[in-house]
């Protein structure tokens, strides 16, 4: 379940069994758009579903592999086969949202915001350099760089939850239906 709050001063916030979070972030705001748990969701999942919308109007939806946080304000993905995506970023459609979701816990954020395109400079550099100590990711496989500015975020809760089950009971559902299980230690 998901209540909209909307505070006086300040963001607008979103209230759910997660938490508050920042729904919208004010220019002038000084608290990060990203807190700590979206932060361990994604370093944690690393597969986020960018959506774009093409020239046409149409929606495109394409699984990145390399969803990864960038810093307080911004999610980074590198263009590996992302061709549809960055045609629609770079032709006139810069806004995305990208979703991030624990499978087996249920849960998730949902990330709205501009995206910009990187082939050089000091921020492909950087990211390039990032992936490459993160998973050994080689820079001539990177077409491209797609640095993502959160302006909203909202949390992603499935309706499993919705008997009152608790976090622990969705998670060993899902474990038994996918017939895994949990490593000790």
């Amino acid at each position: 379940m998901i209540a909209s709050v909307t505070a006086s001063t300040g963001p607008a916030l979103v209230a759910s069994s997660i938490g508050a979070i920042a729904l919208e972030h004010n220019e002038g705001d000084a608290s990060p758009m990203l807190d700590h748990e979206m932060k361990r969701v994604v370093d944690e999942q690393r597969l986020g579903y960018v959506a774009t919308v093409g020239p046409d109007g149409t929606p495109n939806l394409s699984p990145k592999g390399t969803t990864a946080v960038w810093d307080d304000e911004h999610l980074v993905f590198a263009h590996l086969h992302s061709h549809q995506t960055v045609a629609n970023i770079e032709g006139g459609n810069p806004i995305v949202e990208i979703n991030v979701v624990d499978p087996i816990r249920r849960k998730g954020y949902r990330f709205k915001g501009a995206a910009t395109v990187h082939r050089e400079g000091a921020v492909y550099e950087s990211v390039l350099d990032f992936y490459h100590r993160r998973s050994g990711l080689e820079a001539g496989r990177v077409a491209a760089i797609v640095l993502v500015r959160v302006e909203r975020a909202a949390p992603i809760i499935s309706p499993a939850y919705d008997d009152g089950s608790t976090e622990e009971e969705v998670e060993q559902r899902s474990l038994r239906l996918y017939g895994l299980r949990r490593l000790e230690g």
